[in-house]
């Protein structure tokens, strides 16, 4: 309901370069998200609602898609997003207290840790995803049928674009707070073994890229390099716990990072390079 008013009221302002679209049922998470793919032309960001984004966020994300016309997908740094959180990798990390102090510390320790590398993940996570356009014509949208209202599309397309020779990157000059399960909540919509059922049917080496990766850690250097900068600004990312199953749920170390939460997204800036779909309820 929340997140309805701001956008009402943000309507009501007359922000004319942007565009609110609205569903007058529920079409679920995938359809909807498909809606906002079609509606535009260049690039776009699926955004959850329960994120805060940094400044200059978008604009990051436009440069890390354009680096390379092979990338697909672009994921950044989060405090809880699995594969891409930071300080701690696979865990659920405290959001900064400070959002002020976040802010001025990543712009330093973004140039004392040097350029970006945009280096390569198995599959984005959904909190925040960067898609190109180009992977969507050559790879084409989600796949309402197989994954209806929500939970693995977003693997599926990342598996889809991998298999076409394109790439999934973690945008690591980028950080965005996910203050975590409240896009679906409401509805009471969890990931379940019906979802992981579903992508393995597709790609059933799924898991084990996201175990390798998992297990051999990448990320790890330019991590620790990022938060060393960070903690000599003056900016500690908080506490950190392992990723905890909720009533209902079961999330093991193999599959934590394998369906990823997901919100309902839509509203297109068409004049923009980057297309950012802003958040909107599924409820109608």
């Amino acid at each position: 309901p929340a997140t309805a008013e701001v956008l009402g009221r943000w309507r009501q302002q007359g922000h004319g370069r942007w565009r609110l679209l609205a569903n007058p049922v529920n079409l679920g998470f995938v359809a909807t998200a498909n809606r906002g793919l079609r509606e535009t032309a260049g690039d776009v960001v699926l955004l959850n609602s329960d994120t805060e984004v940094t400044r200059g966020w978008l604009e990051g994300l436009g440069r890390c898609l354009a680096s390379d016309p092979a990338i697909a997908t672009a994921t950044p740094w989060t405090n809880n997003g699995e594969i891409a959180s930071m300080p701690r990798f696979c865990r659920v990390n405290s959001p900064p207290a400070d959002r002020a102090v976040l802010e001025r510390a990543w712009r330093q320790a973004m140039v004392q840790s040097g350029p970006a590398r945009y280096p390569d993940l198995p599959t984005a996570v959904g909190f925040c995803m960067a898609i190109s356009r180009r992977a969507i014509e050559r790879v084409g949208l989600f796949d309402e049928r197989l994954f209806g209202r929500g939970y693995g599309e977003e693997n599926d397309f990342c598996m889809r674009a991998q298999a076409a020779g394109l790439r999934n990157v973690l945008c690591d000059d980028v950080y965005v707070v996910h203050l975590g399960g409240r896009s679906f909540g409401p509805l009471g919509l969890k990931p379940d073994e019906g979802s992981m059922q579903r992508l393995l049917s597709r790609h059933p080496d799924y898991l084990e890229q996201v175990q390798a990766f998992i297990a051999a850690d990448p990320l790890a250097e330019r991590r620790q390099a990022i938060v060393a900068e960070l903690e000599r600004a003056g900016c500690r990312l908080g506490s950190n716990r392992p990723v905890e199953p909720r009533r209902g749920e079961t999330i093991d170390r193999q599959g934590q990072a394998g369906i990823h939460r997901g919100t309902i997204h839509a509203g297109v800036r068409p004049r923009d390079p980057l297309r950012a779909l802003s958040p909107l309820r599924i409820c109608a």
